[in-house]
């Protein structure tokens, strides 16, 4: 099995597999039967809870939660302050934890609730709260989270925006 880099005050569970290059910073807590993809990087602080599954070339970023059961898809993307929530009615113990598909960017300060699916390529604006499925390609913002513009819209915002302060 690839032995991971960790920063110091990493506690890791029983039988969690990683993939190869997985960095985990300082104070990560990984729960007992996780799976960790290739090339994901998990910043410092992060509470990764048991049974979780996190694709490859993920970047999970400082002070985020990710609870019981949740599935990350690769290539996400996902903000400080984060949380993933599988409870619809705690503590009920009928875990129905969200599932964030390949390639979503999920901004700072976003609560995902339990049963919603966040779909392939979307983006969740910070600070929103996605009560409801997020369709793939779409761009959410607000409590609770709505549509606001496809990501094909957001990318060409993103081009300007970058020209502009890359300069």
């Amino acid at each position: 099995m690839p032995k991971p880099k960790m920063g110091q005050g990493v506690v890791v569970g029983k039988n969690v597999v990683f993939g190869e290059n997985v960095v985990a910073w300082n104070y990560v807590v990984i729960g007992d039967n996780t799976k960790i993809g290739d090339e994901t990087r998990i910043g410092s602080f992060c509470d990764i809870g048991k049974n979780v599954i996190l694709g490859k070339n993920c970047n999970i970023q400082t002070h985020v939660t990710i609870s019981n059961g949740c599935t990350i898809g690769d290539n996400v993307f996902i903000a400080p302050n984060s949380t993933l929530l599988n409870d619809k009615f705690p503590v009920s113990e009928c875990l129905t934890p969200p599932v964030v598909e390949d390639d979503a960017v999920i901004g700072g300060c976003v609560a995902i609730l339990p049963d919603v699916k966040v779909g392939k390529g979307s983006v969740v604006a910070a600070g929103s709260v996605v009560t409801k499925d997020v369709p793939a390609g779409t761009v959410v913002k607000d409590v609770p989270a709505k549509p606001m513009m496809t990501k094909k819209e957001y990318e060409a915002k993103r081009k300007i925006f970058v020209k502009k302060h890359l300069r």
